[in-house]
């Protein structure tokens, strides 16, 4: 036995193990390197130098896609160039209130001293014989007569981007009377707002919603890790990772802005990402050090290094595979049309690569520093009570225990484990039979935005000058009116606007129930009129959208269906184990959406979360996407974890029901604590105010919440079990190319 050790963890001389163990060697060299490059990219990114930073480069818009919709708001758009609008609000004052128009004459006098800037003042036009308001200013007056609209554009010369200059000296005048009209009417609400002061709001509210989750998850993080291994040296050494991973990603990102727009939902999803991935991988990398130690008798340098080296053969090898098979989920994003999915996929891509770099080089030189203190008992092992629950849930697992037991226990009835788990999943996920797509970053401004009073105000008192739901485009007013009556009878359609003319078209508004308004615009282009025409409006917006998603699904399936299989038979030599792996992360992705459904689609998590359920018509459509992608890829990081150990007890001549269960044991615990982690990280950005990042929060979090209970701790198991004559089945000729290309240990 003690022959068999000393054969078992000779020194490994793998790529990985040279890397990990060149770093172990010059640790003081290696951290050297790494605060080098993470202070370039934090400088660059946080800091600013030279120019703006990470955050003041971000934009913020809906996400479009090319159809339709982009179609028709180009014609209503017309030809006048790059322009930028601001507007003033008023409601519960009178437009011929004397007092009024001597503050907005006032204000259209300072305009005109601005250069190429316009201020549209319905108030300044007198108004017709009947004391009706000019048709063509009918949308700056409010529906009920008591509030209007000022706008001010500032248009560009010979095709550039207006002046920022001038945008901030409108912005400057607009306050001023907005200030002073809230002075003479203190009653009436006066806001300021329009596309830029939108986009500042939400690139504010995503460093806020940032700050919120990594204060929520990090102590928490923290706090498992302490308990996984009892000491604060052992629980920091994957946070420095994370936080190294993380502060890369966000200097790749600053690279990125240079090069296309990066939207301000790809800060928290890279980060979100980032903090999992690196926790999980320096868990996997600290626990199995401290395994490696403890299996070879020995002390000091050499023996610490050696250590570190199997330690990269093995746990880097799952965390290599672990890492490829993310990169491949976020590799899928690429293949759809609109622009943040690879943006979104470039964000994944880079942080990952500094995750799977941070887990092989920064991870051992700290695994070096520490010595020995790492595998001593923590002080906290020593607390009266502490100790006994360190012992019970920290890193070293004994041979026999919770997981082997449970693991045993469901072996004896696989096939009614696997049926019972498979239908317990599709009954959380049926809530997905029901499933309406929205886009949040339109409908579900949060109330925290400073820009929210000002949208409500225009949706709820300016009909004609709100952004529609639902509009129709044309060329002509005949064509319009023509259209219009056959609009008029299409279900869910409540009302249709007059025509009126805009840009080089004529916009008709459909006034719909928001719930209602992605139906009625399918409906609509069902039917379309054989004279040109456009459905346009944030509704059709959403179609063309969900649609440009839809064709991308095929070739993303295909790049990550593929990649998962080729990446999972090179690590096990199987082909029924990769398709498994499919079918268990399809079924607890299934039942994630299905709880996003009841959560947030019928407004079951509106009093726990904060949020009005009257204004969330349906799951982000671009959250069911990062969902598939990101939550893949996450279940596949434990489905790693699982497989090397299991191929480990097969490999050393262990029965297939025994390495299952050894397999179970030896990594449910690391599983267990960083799927709690995980499930924290993603939780705490669930406290966030943007629509978008609190639904993807949680449908990630309950997929590997999920994931790490019904699926690794019963379905796997259960299924593998069940068909355990067949799991590790492939054909001859596949068995030759892993015999040749296969990557094992070394």
């Amino acid at each position: 036995m003690a022959a068999g050790r000393s054969i078992q963890f000779v020194t490994s001389n793998g790529p990985l193990s040279r890397l990990a163990t060149a770093s172990a060697r010059r640790p003081v060299v290696a951290l050297a390197a790494w605060v080098v490059v993470l202070a370039i990219a934090g400088v660059l990114a946080l800091g600013g130098v030279g120019g703006d930073t990470l955050f003041e480069r971000l934009k913020s818009e809906a996400p479009t896609a090319a159809g339709q919709a982009s179609e028709g708001s180009d014609i209503l758009a017309g030809d006048g160039g790059a322009t930028e609008s601001l507007t003033l609000v008023a409601h519960g004052i009178d437009p011929q209130d004397a007092t009024a128009a001597a503050e907005t004459a006032a204000l259209a006098q300072r305009a005109a001293d601005l250069p190429h800037t316009e201020l549209v003042d319905p108030l300044a036009v007198p108004r017709l014989p009947d004391g009706s308001v000019v048709p063509a200013l009918a949308p700056l007056i409010a529906d009920d007569g008591d509030g209007f609209l000022l706008t001010g554009t500032v248009s560009g010369v010979d095709g550039a981007d207006p002046d920022p200059a001038t945008v901030d000296d409108l912005l400057a005048e607009l306050t001023t009377t907005a200030d002073a009209l809230r002075a003479d009417f203190p009653d009436a609400t006066v806001e300021v707002g329009g596309g830029t002061l939108l986009v500042d709001s939400i690139v504010h509210m995503s460093e806020q919603d940032l700050q919120r989750g990594e204060t929520v998850a990090l102590p928490i993080a923290l706090l498992v890790m302490l308990l996984v291994f009892g000491g604060f040296i052992a629980a920091g050494i994957p946070l420095v990772g994370a936080m190294a991973a993380i502060i890369g990603g966000l200097g790749a990102l600053f690279g990125f802005t240079f090069l296309t727009d990066i939207d301000t939902t790809v800060i928290n999803v890279v980060t979100a990402v980032g903090l999992g991935l690196s926790i999980d991988y320096g868990l996997l990398m600290v626990s199995r050090f401290r395994e490696e130690y403890r299996s070879d008798s020995g002390a000091g340098r050499e023996h610490r290094i050696a250590a570190i080296g199997r330690t990269a053969d093995r746990a880097g090898r799952t965390i290599l595979y672990s890492g490829l098979t993310f990169a491949v989920a976020s590799l899928g994003l690429l293949a759809f049309e609109p622009r943040l999915m690879r943006v979104v996929a470039l964000g994944a891509l880079s942080v990952t690569a500094f995750a799977i770099v941070s887990a092989l080089t920064l991870v051992p030189a700290l695994l070096s520093l520490s010595g020995e203190r790492l595998v001593r008992p923590g002080a906290l092992t020593r607390i009266p009570g502490v100790g006994r629950v360190i012992s019970r849930f920290g890193d070293v697992a004994p041979a026999e225990g919770v997981f082997s037991r449970l693991t045993r226990r469901v072996q004896r009835h696989p096939a009614l484990v696997t049926l019972a788990t498979a239908a317990v999943l599709l009954l959380v996920g049926s809530p997905l039979l029901t499933l309406r797509v929205a886009n949040s970053s339109i409908d579900a401004l949060p109330a925290s935005s400073t820009q929210y009073d000002f949208v409500e105000t225009v949706n709820d008192n300016f009909s004609e000058a709100a952004s529609p739901r639902v509009a129709l485009v044309t060329k002509t007013e005949q064509d319009a009116r023509t259209w219009s009556r056959t609009v008029a009878e299409v279900p869910g359609v409540e009302a249709l606007g007059e025509p009126r003319e805009m840009g080089d078209g004529w916009r008709t508004v459909v006034h719909v129930d928001p719930a209602d308004g992605v139906r009625v615009v399918s409906d609509i282009r069902a039917d379309q009129p054989g004279f040109p025409s456009w459905v346009t409006g944030t509704d059709a917006r959403t179609v063309d959208l969900t649609d440009s998603l839809l064709r991308g699904v095929p070739l993303a399936a295909l790049i990550v269906c593929l990649g998962t299989v080729i990446l999972l038979f090179l690590m096990t030599g199987s082909l029924i184990v990769p398709l498994k792996a499919l079918v268990a992360s399809a079924l607890s992705l299934g039942a994630s959406i299905g709880v996003l459904v009841w959560g947030f689609e019928q407004g079951n998590f509106a009093g726990l979360m904060g949020f009005d359920a009257s204004k969330i018509h349906g799951v982000d459509v671009l959250v069911l996407v990062l969902t598939f992608a990101f939550g893949f890829g996450l279940a596949m990081d434990y489905e790693m974890f699982i497989l090397s150990r299991i191929k480990e007890a097969l490999d050393s001549g262990v029965p297939s029901r025994e390495a299952i269960a050894q397999g179970l044991q030896r990594s449910g615990r690391i599983i267990t604590s960083a799927g709690l982690i995980i499930v924290v990280v993603f939780a705490g950005f669930a406290t966030g105010d943007l629509m978008v990042i609190k639904q993807l929060g949680v449908a990630l979090a309950v997929a590997v919440l999920l994931d790490m209970t019904l699926v690794r701790m019963l379905l796997v198991p259960a299924l593998m079990t069940w068909q355990e004559r067949i799991m590790w089945w492939a054909p001859r000729w596949m068995k030759r190319l892993h015999a040749r290309f296969g990557l094992r240990e070394g």
